[in-house]
């Protein structure tokens, strides 16, 4: 048994094969399957995280059928010359001694596009596609397709498969009534909607033999109106284990469903809890899932009986060697994920190449390499913000000598407001990954230290880096002087006194962000998280609903932007909704079209619709963007200095640690 987290890093037998450890990398898209030269990339993407010491891991979702597609010409396994493809994959994962599986996903109603096909012609909310009904000859030929698709993924070099039956896609279809309103031995009683799903799997074990890992990912707790109940998803474990599944990992919520699962205000491990009400009554092991990003919670998990083992996804994006790490006791050299999803699930689902904001080296492995370089430099750079930190670390990994320079007293930038955010705690992580690869990459780290463009004469720098980042925008508006006027960093870096009314000009992320924390004045628990978005911990309602308890709002706040778009438009695809739901919670007024009058002490003059009107406030915090800090950038070059600009100092997008970081990392790559 390992020193370090026995739970977590112990074997798990299954009889025919043994796992290494209980870890597995859970199934994401990258959209390298559907890219030119793909199956290249996802060869060392996947080789890169079995060398990391997995377990095991899952492939992203693979259709069996044209019409299981999860949009026009995406991936498909249905014929030989497909499979071969896959032999990429396999190949070079099982020479890194790791195992894989690839995914079964077919779609359902959740296809984008016009072929799509369910238990019932019902449309979802969430795709502008009305199904087709499955005839009977069409069930029957998609559990044929489920079969065939299985033995391919074996015949391609697979460990095993997983059959996705959870998140509302076509099995999770066919199981519940809101979905299936058919009226033969397909649908009605319970026994019937779930015979689909159990001839997939018997279909599929009689495929591939009895040498061979079948996980069915099984929904246990749905989270939309009339999803299942508890004793559902029991007696459904059960008949899913009889026919033939090795394992079965836990699915929660549906795509459709307005509750965060995964997004970064869910608490660590905050589903475990509902696998661990199924332990016991199956006796094949249990995955769990879901926000768990620390060696530490998956081993407490583990140790508490929650699960027989975890499944981590974007955790093997911002991190590849994570098992490595905890092999070693040495989780602080872990880089954690922070469920932002602003490169992972926000590019899946804009069709681009996924990525993590964390690591911008994540699916881009055979693209963006460190190469140690044969003519060492001595390299400056200003400010350590994200690209800041980001060049200092990747261009002192290619063996140049760096220093870097930072007028504040710790690391960060921008991060250590986006921190005091409620939600948004994981930036602790990030900078505690930043510092320690500064140390152990023997970076130069100056605080306290600004410097200007006289301080680098007589330097000996061959190369200077300009991230000096952005200031918060000023606006041109009568009062803006008033004692009442704040700017979001006197609120979240300097913790100025705030009143009890306020109002905040910029609906941005910025706005959202500062709304968040003026009216949130509770810890983010697993507890207080289920009563805010209204889940029944008892599942003993259908889909695990309860109403919603919100708190009250610890200050009325005021959100306002100029133009007459949504609010919070320009948030991130996957999380915005989950960002303007949660002000709703919180009573927050948002006003758009506004325009602004002046700031007096009766409070914030405004004019919407061409009425004017008066916010008596106790405040005004100005969130209406930044402005880049580049004065140094063409002093030095003016100097003679061969000097860089990267970052907000580059170019002021409203906190885009993403960009910051990435062009950080290119910029290092070439020097």
């Amino acid at each position: 048994m390992s020193e370090y987290f026995p739970h977590l890093l112990e074997p798990l037998d299954l009889g025919f094969t043994k796992l290494k450890n209980r870890v597995l990398m859970g199934s994401m898209h990258t959209g390298l399957e559907e890219e030119k030269n793909g199956f290249e990339r996802l060869a060392k993407y996947f080789a890169v995280r079995a060398k990391g010491g997995v377990g095991l891991m899952v492939t992203g979702g693979i259709a069996p059928n044209r019409a299981g597609w999860v949009g026009p010409f995406a991936a498909k396994l249905s014929s030989k010359s497909e499979a071969k493809k896959h032999k990429l994959i396999t190949d070079a994962v099982h020479a890194e001694d790791g195992k894989i599986c690839m995914q079964i996903l077919h779609s359902g109603r959740y296809g984008y596009h016009p072929f799509t096909v369910a238990p019932s012609a019902i449309k979802s909310a969430i795709n502008p596609f009305k199904p087709w009904k499955l005839t009977q000859r069409g069930i029957k030929n998609t559990i044929k397709d489920f079969a065939k698709c299985a033995s391919l993924a074996q015949e391609a070099g697979y460990d095993g498969v997983e059959i996705m039956g959870s998140e509302g896609y076509l099995l999770n279809q066919f199981i519940v009534n809101r979905t299936n309103k058919r009226d033969d031995e397909w649908g009605g009683s319970y026994e019937n909607r779930i015979r689909f799903p159990l001839e997939v799997v018997k279909a599929v074990r009689a495929a591939v033999g009895e040498n061979f890992i079948i996980i069915y990912r099984l929904s246990m707790l749905d989270l939309v109106d009339d999803g299942s109940t508890w004793d559902e998803v029991v007696h459904l474990a059960k008949k899913i284990e009889e026919a033939g599944a090795t394992i079965i990992n836990t699915g929660i919520g549906w795509h459709e469903a307005r509750i965060p699962t995964i997004a970064t205000m869910v608490p660590r491990g905050g589903f475990s809890w509902v696998t661990k009400r199924l332990m016991g009554e199956v006796n094949i092991p249990l995955i769990t899932t879901n926000r768990i990003n620390t060696p530490e919670i998956a081993e407490k998990i583990l140790s508490d009986g929650h699960a027989n083992m975890v499944s981590m996804a974007r955790p093997f994006l911002a991190d590849p060697d994570f098992v490595l790490k905890a092999m070693e006791g040495k989780s602080m050299a872990i880089n954690t994920c922070i469920a932002c999803n602003q490169a992972c699930l926000d590019h899946a689902f804009n069709n681009k190449i996924a990525s993590c904001l964390v690591n911008p080296m994540a699916c881009h492995e055979t693209e963006y390499i460190v190469t140690p370089t044969t003519a060492k430099k001595k390299i400056a750079v200003v400010g350590a913000g994200p690209a800041g930190i980001a060049c200092a670390i990747y261009t002192a990994q290619k063996g140049h000598e760096v220093t870097l320079y930072e007028a504040n007293k710790e690391i960060g930038g921008q991060f250590n407001m986006a921190k005091e955010i409620p939600g948004k705690e994981e930036f602790h992580e990030t900078i505690r990954y930043f510092n320690y690869q500064l140390k152990e990459n023997n970076v130069d780290l100056k605080l306290n230290h600004p410097v200007d463009l006289a301080y680098f004469d007589g330097q000996d720098y061959d190369e200077i880096v300009v991230a000096t980042g952005v200031a918060p925008r000023q606006l041109n508006l009568e009062g803006i002087d008033h004692p009442k006027v704040l700017s979001y960093v006197d609120v979240l870096r300097d913790k100025k006194e705030v009143g009890e009314t306020v109002a905040l000009i910029g609906a941005g992320g910025i706005g959202f962000d500062v709304a968040e924390y003026l009216t949130t004045d509770t810890l983010p628990t697993i507890e207080h998280f289920n009563k805010e978005w209204g889940i029944d911990k008892d599942i003993s309602t259908r889909g695990g609903l309860l109403p919603e308890q919100d708190d009250p709002p610890k200050r009325k706040v005021y959100m306002l932007q100029r133009s007459k778009g949504k609010m919070g438009g320009k948030l991130g695809k996957t999380t915005g909704w989950i960002h303007r739901l949660s002000m709703k919670k919180k009573k927050v007024n948002l006003i758009n079209k506004v325009e602004y009058k002046k700031i007096d002490d009766h409070g914030l003059h405004i004019s919407r619709d061409g009425e004017d009107q008066i916010l008596n406030v106790d405040n005004i915090v100005i969130c209406a963007g930044q402005v880049s800090v580049n004065n140094l950038h063409e002093a030095l070059k003016s100097k003679g200095h061969k000097v860089h600009i990267i970052g907000g100092a580059f170019e002021a997008k409203e906190l885009d640690a993403k960009y910051a970081i990435e062009q950080g990392m290119k910029l290092a790559l070439k020097i």
